[in-house]
Order: C-alpha cells, then sequence, then structure tokens
C-alpha cells in the first residue's frame, strides 16, 4: 500500500461521512504506527504493514519529510518540530535494539512515566512534552482517564510545522463571503491571491498547488461538483495523479481562512482495516519489551489553521500499550498457628507424610 492509499483508507475510516469535517495528520499516524511496526512480530507486524506499506520506505520517507528546504534570503525560516518518544513504567524492561532504532528518528528517546505509581503524573508529564512540541497547540493529547490500571507505556509522536506562503495572500483584500456548507451557506472570512500559481482541471476536479517556504505546499483539491459524492471515488492513485497535474498559470484564487481540529480515538478505524493482532492476547511486541504487551487504545489530535501569512499546524498520536498479565497482588498466607502439612506424590495423589503441626517451636 502507498502512502496515499494508507491516507484514504484511514481518512475514510476516521471519518466515514463524507459530509463531516475533519483534520488529522497521516505523518503523526504513520510515525507512531511505524515505530510499533519495528518492535512487533508476525501477524502484529504484518498487519501493520500492510496498511502502511513496506516498513523501510516508509521510514525513509518520514525521515525525509521532518526535513525542511533552507529558506530563501528573503524568506523567514519554516519550522518543524518532530519528536517521537516511548514512554515506559519501570516495571517493564526496553529491548536495546528498539532503543537503537528510535533513536535513528526525529528526537527519538526512550523516557520513564509513572503510569502505575502515579497515573496522573504520567499523563500530565506526558502531555506536557506534547504540548512543548506542537507549540501549546495540543496541551492535552492524553484525556482524564486514559492511563488506566494496567497501562505501562506510550509510544508517541508529536509534529509541529509553520511555513509562509511563497506568495503572501493580501490582508486587506479578505473580507467575508459565502461558503456553501452541507447545512447551508455561511458566511466566512475570505482571503484573495491572485498570482501565479499551479493549477490544474482534471477528472472534475479544479486544482490549485500553493507553494510554501521550505519544501512545502498546499494543495486545494476543489470538485466540480458535490464533495460527498465524489470523494468517496479517489483512490490512491487518481488521488496522485491530481497533486501532480498542477502546471503554472495565473490564478485568481479565493480561499477561506482556517482553523479546523480533530481528536480521534483510531482504535475502531484501525481494527476495521485489519490492524487487529496488537489489539488482542495474540499480540507480539517483542522487539519493543520482552514483557507481553498489547495495544490498548491509539488516540490523535491534530490542528489546522490557514491565514494571509501561511499555515501553521501540529498533530499527536499516542499507542497506549498495557500489560497482558499484570503480577497480581500477593495474598499474604502467615502460618502462624497450628495446620495440617502433607506430602503427595502429584501424579498418583499417594500422601508421603502428613504432620498435624500444633508447636513447632
Amino acid at each position: 500500500m502507498s502512502h496515499l492509499d494508507f491516507t484514504l483508507a484511514l481518512h475514510r475510516a476516521v471519518a466515514p461521512d463524507p459530509r463531516e469535517q475533519v483534520c488529522w495528520s497521516p505523518f503523526s499516524v504513520a510515525s507512531a504506527l511505524g515505530l510499533l511496526a519495528h518492535g512487533a512480530h508476525g501477524d502484529s507486524q504484518a498487519e501493520l504493514v500492510a496498511l502502511l506499506g513496506e516498513l523501510d520506505e516508509v521510514t525513509e520517507a518520514l525521515a525525509g519529510a521532518a526535513r525542511l528546504d533552507e529558506p530563501r534570503p528573503d524568506e523567514d525560516t519554516p519550522l518543524i518540530a518532530v519528536s517521537n518518544t516511548l514512554w515506559a513504567d519501570v516495571a517493564i524492561s526496553i529491548e536495546r535494539t528498539f532503543t537503537d532504532e528510535l533513536a535513528r528518528w526525529s528526537s527519538g528517546a526512550v523516557r520513564n512515566a509513572p503510569f502505575r505509581a502515579e497515573p496522573e503524573k504520567a499523563r500530565d508529564t506526558i502531555n506536557a512534552d506534547v504540548s512543548e512540541t506542537t507549540r501549546g497547540l495540543i496541551p492535552e493529547l492524553l484525556p482524564e482517564g486514559t492511563i488506566r490500571s494496567d497501562t505501562v507505556s506510550s509510544l508517541v509522536n508529536a509534529l509541529y510545522l509553520k511555513c509562509g506562503w511563497r506568495n503572501v495572500f493580501d490582508s486587506d483584500a479578505t473580507r467575508p463571503r459565502p461558503f456553501h456548507a452541507p447545512a447551508g451557506s455561511v458566511e466566512v472570512p475570505t482571503m484573495t491571491l491572485n498570482e501565479s500559481v499551479g493549477y490544474a482541471a482534471l477528472d472534475g476536479w479544479q486544482v490549485v498547488s500553493l507553494p510554501a517556504v521550505g519544501g512545502v505546499e498546499a494543495v486545494v483539491l476543489l470538485p466540480d461538483g458535490d464533495l460527498a459524492e465524489v470523494e468517496p471515488g479517489l483512490t490512491g492513485e487518481s488521488l496522485g495523479a491530481l497533486l501532480d497535474a498542477p502546471s503554472t498559470r495565473q490564478v485568481l484564487l479565493r480561499l477561506p481562512k482556517l482553523e479546523v481540529s480533530t481528536q480521534a480515538e483510531l482504535t475502531r478505524p484501525l481494527l476495521e482495516l485489519g490492524v487487529r493482532t496488537v489489539f488482542s492476547t495474540e499480540a507480539d511486541l517483542t522487539g519493543i519489551s520482552p514483557d507481553p504487551l498489547a495495544v490498548q487504545a491509539v488516540l490523535h489530535e491534530s490542528v489546522l489553521k490557514v491565514d494571509e501569512q501561511g499555515f501553521e499546524g501540529a498533530a499527536a498520536t499516542a499507542v497506549m500499550m498495557r500489560l497482558m498479565s499484570l503480577p497480581a497482588e500477593p495474598v499474604e498466607v502467615t502460618v502462624d498457628r497450628p495446620f495440617l502439612f502433607v506430602v503427595r506424590h502429584v501424579g498418583t495423589g499417594v500422601v508421603y507424610f502428613v504432620a498435624r503441626v500444633t508447636d513447632p517451636s
């Protein structure tokens, strides 16, 4: 499966109603699931690879996307921040090979968190770290109650991206214009750009490519008809063709200012897409830890803001992991009064000795 196939598949599983507004980060989710796949074996890994694509290719692509091009002398420096962290309780051990693999990823590290002894402290610590990476755009990735009694680890990716347009919109030209939403027309602040940018009209879509600083672009895909009717027909191949189609021409573009965000629990969508074993008692995550781990839940949050100067976005994904067999609290037995003591053969039940102990002194 290609990255665009993965993007469309999970996009539709997360928000199956094409009239529903949604914003999420394939980069962040693929990073968290890619790292999980590196620590998985057997069916646990195979199902993740079937969704993500070939693991080495995914890893290489994500590493390339975590680096931006240098700006021109007259441009503001674009900013990208990526962190990949395995938070682990002292109750589990982490394989050195996974620690080494994690170190190859952007800001990859293993850090301790007291999931069992102080779950709220662990939650606060992870949330604060994500908030720092995302410049405060995602202050609480893990809501209250996320960490359960058997939670012992969390694999977290966080992303922050801020880029200016190569062709800045004229702020003075921004004004309210009608936007024809599914529920009816609404007035929204709408920006205007009259520049030479990428444009294509192909297969019932208008495509506008807006270059940004750092080797990043934003692409507007505007259907001739109803988005709810035509979006389900997109494939990874056809989406790729649309994204690659624009050529430079003069365009008068009117684009709404945007501020969209989504919080999503990805467990159900992933199960629907065939990623099942890592959530079950058959999970094999022995590449991460020799302890019997399984995925408890996958949480995601994303924020995207678009204005006349450029865009700013943040996303974070947490793969929460549990111990499949926590050591039980010991039952205390203090032999401090008379008792019986039996020595027997297990197979036949024949008793070798029986003693009534009333005074062992």
